[in-house]
């Protein structure tokens, strides 16, 4: 397999499946070369618990994608979610002691100043998002290059993520023969090809619904304002039906896939479905609307919490564009209806943008999150390029 050229891949190790997308660098643009899909093993509640399987997870995907790309690589961007990730605030200063005008070095060194807290044990800075600068007093400025100062602030959102879940992840990178190039918050990737700058500036949330946990970020005036991880995900849901219907998971599975649906009233709730028995049981039926309702009190549950850490966070009634779900949960019928009314925004399902030549199977909320980490891949290869460029605030994430 041919190994030339400026390729962009990106990985998903979901806790569920695997997800690996080949992208070629063309012309400042990202092309589409192939993509594969392994099922996860050796997770358990959104961690890993098994090292070895997940190589073989990551592996199998890589070559799948390889094949289909016909090109072999050697460094990957990953993404990283769940219950280790958190979000905090933290300023920077920088006294000149005189009037000079801001330069690209002074912007980078506030920011590298405001990245530099006390973190608890196994603790990692993950990433650095700036959010605006303060020049002698003057706030939300957010391009400060050029402008005469004295005292420069930046204040930046870290995300931290668990050191040990870090290095276990890359130990199956390298294990994988794979270097692992960059990490990156899951729905911070999906926002980069599932929303706009428009939507960033106005206030937009993306929320990211995995098998076992659900991550979540805030932006507004185009600066990522927020992040946090719930521990509620598509698997819970299953596992649900799978008590009070007391059937074998598998069997929840296929239900909640062929039937299931978040709010009652979309559904034909006096339809009769039978129900497979356990082990020397006899199938039974049941109504559409008893599977309906079990998973629409997950569903709201899900979303008040959500609610309860947008509250927290300052942001109620400023995400003017509504939410983005994301994510295989994100494809359950009714999830948007239950979104919008438990967040009182509107909301929407984030699918895979701007990649030229992107499958039309693969255009699905499943599927978004690798599309952004394969697309924050193809920008770090056009970073020099973009140094040259006027920097945005979504051009000056550090790691």
């Amino acid at each position: 397999m041919a190994s030339k050229g400026n390729y962009a891949v990106g990985v998903d190790a979901g806790s569920a499946w695997t997800r690996c997308v080949i992208c070629e660098v063309v012309d400042d643009a990202l092309e589409f070369r192939g993509h594969g899909l392994f099922e996860s093993k050796g997770w358990l509640k959104g961690r890993v618990t098994d090292q070895k399987a997940l190589t073989e997870a990551i592996r199998w995907a890589v070559q799948m994608a390889e094949c289909q790309a016909l090109v072999s690589v050697g460094g990957v961007v990953v993404g990283l979610g769940g219950g280790g990730i958190d979000g905090m605030t933290s300023r920077g200063v920088y006294e000149f002691g005189r009037p000079r005008h801001v330069d690209s070095g002074d912007m980078s060194y506030v920011i590298k100043q405001a990245a530099e807290v006390k973190l608890e044990h196994d603790r990692m800075i993950l990433q650095v998002c700036p959010q605006d600068f303060v020049l002698d007093g003057r706030a939300n400025i957010r391009n400060p290059k050029n402008m005469s100062a004295t005292r420069l602030e930046a204040h930046v959102h870290l995300i931290t993520a668990s050191e040990q879940e870090h290095n276990i992840i890359q130990g199956a990178i390298n294990e994988a023969h794979l270097a692992m190039d960059e990490s990156i918050f899951e729905p911070c990737a999906a926002a980069y090809c599932a929303t706009s700058d428009t939507e960033r500036e106005h206030g937009v949330g993306v929320i990211d619904i995995g098998a076992h946990t659900t991550d979540v970020v805030l932006y507004e005036g185009e600066a990522l304002v927020g992040s946090f991880s719930v521990g509620i995900g598509g698997d819970h849901f299953t596992k649900d039906l799978s008590y009070y219907l007391t059937s074998s998971r598998e069997d929840a599975e296929l239900l909640k896939e062929e039937f299931g649906c978040a709010l009652l009233g979309l559904s034909s709730g006096n339809t009769l479905i039978e129900v497979p028995g356990s082990e020397g049981r006899a199938p039974r039926e049941i109504s559409r609307w008893q599977i309906v309702e079990i998973l629409e009190a997950r569903a709201e549950q899900l979303f008040q919490v959500i609610r309860k850490e947008i509250e927290r966070l300052g942001m109620d009634g400023s995400l003017q564009e509504g939410v983005v779900l994301t994510g295989g949960g994100a494809k359950l019928p009714g999830m948007l209806d239950i979104a919008e009314r438990e967040l009182n925004c509107p909301s929407r399902k984030g699918l895979p943008e701007h990649i030229n030549g992107w499958p039309e199977e693969l255009m699905s909320p499943e599927w978004t999150a690798v599309a952004g980490i394969a697309m924050y891949a193809g920008r770090m290869k056009l970073r020099r390029d973009s140094k040259r460029r006027t920097p945005r605030l979504l051009n000056l994430v550090l790691r």
